[in-house]
């Protein structure tokens, strides 16, 4: 295919591989690069296009593989190499902040709202917020996994009932919390 021929093809898909820019960057300056480069690369490349073959999909190809090679690209960039010889201090946990009161009293809300449920939907659930996990739980109680599992859906069901019902839930510190 001679280049006049080539070059006619390939700009009739310029609206194409503009849509396509922008559905992958989501920003107009990016997808406007994005499909000057894969123009570039398209007519540098042009020898490697066989003829009678899908041009709009070797666009989109070249398009795609450009745009993820950037974001690995700004990946890496991003990525902080420390070669420390401290670096036991980098995988410390980070001192987490206090919790806000709204949030304590969310929390201790929740548990108050424990109180209301049945033993049996109850423990179960307060064991998955401890961390178990459902075998755990399940081995513990001589229970099958699905029967836990369900146990702990109904328990939160009934939980966002009761919290949406605004019972007044009795607080361990004798406050009474609605």
């Amino acid at each position: 295919m001679d280049s006049r021929k080539f070059s006619t093809l390939v700009l009739a898909q310029r609206d194409h591989l503009h849509y396509f820019a922008l559905s992958l960057t989501r920003n107009v300056p990016d997808s406007e690069d994005l499909v000057q480069e894969t123009l570039c690369k398209a007519f540098t490349y042009r020898n490697r296009f066989a003829e009678n073959t899908n041009l709009k999909a070797w666009l989109f190809t070249i398009m795609k593989n450009i745009f993820i090679n950037n974001y690995r690209r700004k990946v890496k960039a991003n990525t902080i190499f420390d070669h420390s010889k401290e670096s036991w201090l980098i995988n410390l946990p980070q001192v987490s902040r206090l919790p806000d009161p709204e949030t304590s009293y969310r929390y201790q809300e929740l548990l108050n709202a424990l109180n209301f449920l049945p033993e049996e939907l109850g423990t179960p659930l307060k064991m998955y917020f401890e961390g178990y996990k459902y075998k755990e739980i399940a081995e513990r109680f001589g229970l099958p996994i699905g029967t836990v599992k369900s146990r702990i859906f109904i328990a939160r069901k009934q939980i966002l009932k009761i919290l949406r019902e605004g019972k007044t839930v009795p607080s361990e510190q004798g406050v009474c919390l609605a």
